[in-house]
């Protein structure tokens, strides 16, 4: 683990090793030590773009010694074709992407911070031209997916195919609990990430969270944890009496 000052000292120590490449466009850190330096703990990694010049993409993800040379490397892998996780040997882990800049106008992504750049570079580099987008869904959608996963997960579950239900019951119904989330809670002020909702959610909703446990009971506990979304799904929302019958019904043993 490494302390915020360690992070925000290699993130820089990046950049100026970017700079001194010659093909150095900028460099962006994304969430906590972007725009959202405020939850920066120990427990954060390194988030960034780097953005090279016209051409030189290709040289940055095959060769890492502009990163190498901040810090040796420990174990990398190539989780995308635009870039790597990443983990120094002194236990900073980063996840990082190399852009030219003409691709930054077409991916969406959170505003960032730049923390490098070259002096012609505008400031507006680190703002996305498309932003995220997480429209909410129509509740009767939200409910009628969470519904159906739990009738799928169940009967997966009847055929002894233990592990799928477990993915339907409590990971895609309850992904779609997480949607619904601020039609049955004010959401309170925190950091929110617009690609997983389930980020900081105890935070976000702090009452909901407190079921959780019984939404997520493990692969011996579907049955149970059926129950509990569907009781959840009724309490707070207009439910089809005939699907919850048979949810029932495929729970009892």
């Amino acid at each position: 683990m490494a302390t915020p000052i360690q992070l925000i000292t290699r993130l820089n120590e990046i950049g100026v090793s970017l700079a001194q490449s010659g093909q150095g466009v900028a460099l962006i850190g994304l969430g906590s030590v972007g725009t959202e330096l405020q939850r920066l703990d120990e427990y954060s990694d390194l988030d960034f773009f780097a953005i090279v010049a016209a051409g030189c993409k290709g040289q940055f993800i095959e060769d890492l010694g502009w990163l190498s040379r901040v810090c040796p490397i420990a174990y990398c892998f190539k989780n995308s074709p635009d870039g790597y996780k990443l983990l120094f040997e002194d236990g900073i882990f980063c996840e990082f992407a190399v852009f030219e800049q003409p691709e930054l106008e077409k991916i969406p992504f959170a505003a960032g911070r730049l923390v490098w750049k070259q002096p012609w570079v505008a400031k507006s580099l680190a703002s996305p031209h498309i932003k995220p987008n997480r429209e909410s869904s129509q509740v009767e959608w939200l409910v009628g997916e969470a519904l159906t996963n739990l009738y799928v997960g169940l009967g997966r579950q009847r055929r002894g195919e233990k592990l799928s239900a477990t993915r339907f019951i409590q990971s895609y119904a309850l992904d779609r609990i997480l949607d619904l989330a601020n039609r049955v809670e004010s959401e309170q002020p925190a950091f929110k990430d617009q690609f997983a909702n389930e980020r900081r959610f105890e935070q976000r909703f702090p009452a909901l969270a407190q079921q959780l446990p019984q939404f997520m009971g493990g692969y011996e506990n579907n049955y149970p944890a059926a129950l509990a979304i569907l009781g959840f799904l009724e309490n707070h929302f207009e439910v089809n009496p005939q699907i919850a019958k048979a949810i029932r019904e495929l729970c009892a043993e």
